[in-house]
Parts: structure tokens; C-alpha cells; sequence
């Protein structure tokens, strides 16, 4: 069962609309019209959702992506969350544009959030829902592609992205998270 479902992004309006901050925006998605609650001990805004017959938490951090462990870490102690009952959302460079994948565990292939999450939560057995925003084209800096404005193309394609695994949060939070890992992956 998930418990936790945690958006990675940077705070700050100039980054509202850059790729890296997918998590951020799958989350205000994912809650509609419910109110943020800024929670200065937690460094970040919390909102409580009935999920199906579950309650559960979303969290943005806002510590700047490369701190979010320490967010993380701390609504996870408070509320007694289990590594295995965590979702990460955030940007994936490897893969294109639009093309979303839930997995379990794994390294953090070069992501700063992740790497000071695992960092922080001394492990790495988290579920991570990965939107694409595909890689720079060669000769590009990564951190410059990343902290840019998606394209309208982008965007309508990580909109598209959205609305697919919508229809799966409930079965994922309910803990049917093999069933929704083979369907969401193999479309």
C-alpha cells in the first residue's frame, strides 16, 4: 500500500514549467482543487487525500531538488512510512517525451533528488514513477535542458502521460502495484 506519494521539483515560479519539475506538477494534477498546506518542518506543502478507501499523503518538497531527502526524510519519520509504502514522481532523461514507468528500487542514474533521497532514507526500495522528458541533444549541458521550459509538444505529451496513469493511482495506492507496473509499462 502506498502511503507517502512525493512530487520532485524545485519551488519558485521560473521553475513552475521546466521538465525537472514533473513531480511537482503531476502532484498539483493528481490533487485537483484540494489546498496545500505549507509545513515548515517538513521543508515542503502536504496535502491529505482520501485515495479510494486510503489515505494518503502528497508532498512537495521544497528544499530545491538536490535536498530533497531532507523533506522526504522527515514527513516519512513523522508519519511512520515504511520505504515500501513510497512513491516518487519525477523527470527521467532516458526516457522520450511522454512516456511514463513505474518500477521499484534502483540507483539514482544520475538524479540529485533521488540521490539525496536514498541518501537520506538509507535505502533505495522506493517506488519511483518516471515521466520522460528525453535527453538534450548531444553537446547540450543536462542541468540547462532540465531547468528549461518543456515545449508545447512536451507538454501536451506529459499531459497525455498524466492522464494514463490517473486511472491507476487508486489500484497503486490500494497496493496492487505488480498488476498496475505490467499494464502501465507494457502501453
Amino acid at each position: 500500500m502506498i502511503k507517502l506519494i512525493v512530487g520532485l521539483g524545485n519551488p519558485g515560479q521560473q521553475y513552475e514549467k521546466t521538465r525537472h519539475n514533473a513531480g511537482f506538477l503531476f502532484l498539483d494534477y493528481l490533487a485537483g482543487n484540494a489546498s496545500w498546506s505549507n509545513e515548515p518542518k517538513f521543508h515542503g506543502v502536504l496535502v491529505k487525500l482520501m485515495i479510494g478507501n486510503n489515505k494518503v499523503l502528497l508532498l512537495k518538497p521544497h528544499t530545491f531538488m538536490n535536498k530533497s531527502g531532507l523533506s522526504v526524510g522527515a514527513v516519512a519519520r513523522y508519519y511512520k512510512v515504511g520505504i515500501d509504502e513510497m512513491l516518487v514522481v519525477h523527470d527521467e532523461l532516458d526516457l522520450s517525451a511522454g512516456v511514463v514507468k513505474l518500477k521499484k528500487g534502483g540507483g539514482h542514474a544520475g538524479h540529485n533528488g533521488l540521490r539525496d533521497i536514498i541518501s537520506n532514507l538509507a535505502g533505495r526500495d522506493f517506488y519511483r514513477l518516471r515521466f520522460g522528458v528525453g535527453r538534450p541533444s548531444s553537446g547540450k549541458n543536462v542541468a540547462d535542458f532540465v531547468l528549461s521550459n518543456s515545449s508545447k509538444m512536451e507538454t501536451e505529451g506529459l499531459m497525455k502521460a498524466f492522464d494514463k496513469v490517473y486511472s491507476f493511482i487508486p489500484k497503486l495506492v490500494a497496493g496492487d502495484v505488480d498488476m498496475v507496473m505490467n499494464d502501465l509499462n507494457q502501453k
